[in-house]
């Protein structure tokens, strides 16, 4: 069975509909519908239901298309494998990133490549943790450098570790909060909590500790990767900022904002690595830029 062929089996299992997936492949519906059909009589297998509106994967075909996708992620990489064997370079490349290493890691890493590889186009893209493995995961950027306690170890994913997120809670001067001893972090929900999308791990830490229940839901008054966002509900309300001590470090030095410990939270840590394809040679200056980002942190975290 041809590549094509096998593109067209993945894009109707991602869409659901002949109608869709013949528009994303740019194909009028009778031919996409040809193309499905064909596949199906060479494999002797039905590969999807039809229905009025939609098609479903039978298991025969979700069988077929989940091998299909990783044939066709291996066609993509050895494509590239190919063009950057016969180029040495590329000039483009886009990689992801949290705000703790949008704000105290990139910036440098920019600087550097701006210098180093003057002819090569950057693009950055800030996030939380699901939206850039679907970034990478989709091949619209080599990798992304965040917290990774959400990551999968399902084989898709490769993971290096370059260190550990201290976290905490923050607020602004003259909380009613400050000065209070043993205090729960129960204490802390009637405020509403702030910061950027928790992982699973650390979000069930603050369920036990606050007596939420576990399907139930912390009081986020404020979820966003802006950093200067969330300093500024730190200083001008009540709301607790649950975040890093780096990223707020000039309000913290000029004691506009402090924290808070919870007698029963123990401190939280973040895991911060580099999240890449299994499997995927990354461009030179991909390649670079990772190394200089693993360098950056554990020089960061031996300055502490």
């Amino acid at each position: 069975m041809n590549i094509r062929r096998l593109h067209h089996l993945v894009v109707l299992a991602d869409e659901g509909s002949f109608r869709r997936a013949a528009e994303k492949v740019h194909l009028s519906q009778p031919a996409f519908s040809r193309s499905i059909q064909a596949a199906e009589a060479e494999l002797g297998l039905k590969l999807f239901d039809r229905g009025p509106l939609e098609a479903k994967a039978t298991p025969a075909g979700a069988f077929v298309v989940e091998r299909a996708r990783r044939l066709l992620q291996q066609t993509r990489n050895l494509e590239r494998d190919v063009s950057l064997y016969r180029e040495h370079a590329v000039g483009t490349f886009g990689f992801g990133c949290g705000p703790f290493a949008a704000a105290l890691l990139v910036p440098a890493l920019l600087a550097d490549l701006r210098r180093r590889y003057p002819d090569v186009a950057v693009c950055v893209n800030v996030g939380g943790p699901q939206h850039l493995m679907a970034a990478v995961r989709s091949e619209e950027q080599d990798f992304f450098v965040a917290d990774t306690a959400d990551v999968p170890a399902d084989g898709v994913f490769r993971i290096e570790r370059i260190g550990r997120v201290p976290v905490g809670a923050y607020v602004r001067q003259g909380h009613p909060l400050l000065g209070r001893r043993n205090l729960p972090a129960a204490d802390l929900l009637p405020f509403g909590l702030a910061g950027t999308p928790l992982p699973r791990e650390t979000a069930a830490r603050l369920f036990k500790a606050m007596g939420v229940a576990p399907d139930g839901k912390l009081p986020m008054a404020v979820e966003c990767a802006d950093i200067h966002l969330l300093q500024r509900i730190a200083l001008d309300s009540d709301t607790v900022v649950i975040g890093n001590a780096d990223l707020l470090a000039e309000p913290l030095r000029r004691k506009q904002i402090h924290e808070v410990v919870p007698a029963d939270l123990p401190r939280q840590h973040w895991p911060l690595g580099i999240v890449s394809l299994e499997g995927r040679t990354p461009s030179p200056v991909a390649a670079y830029a990772m190394k200089f980002l693993a360098q950056a942190a554990k020089a960061r975290a031996a300055a502490r």
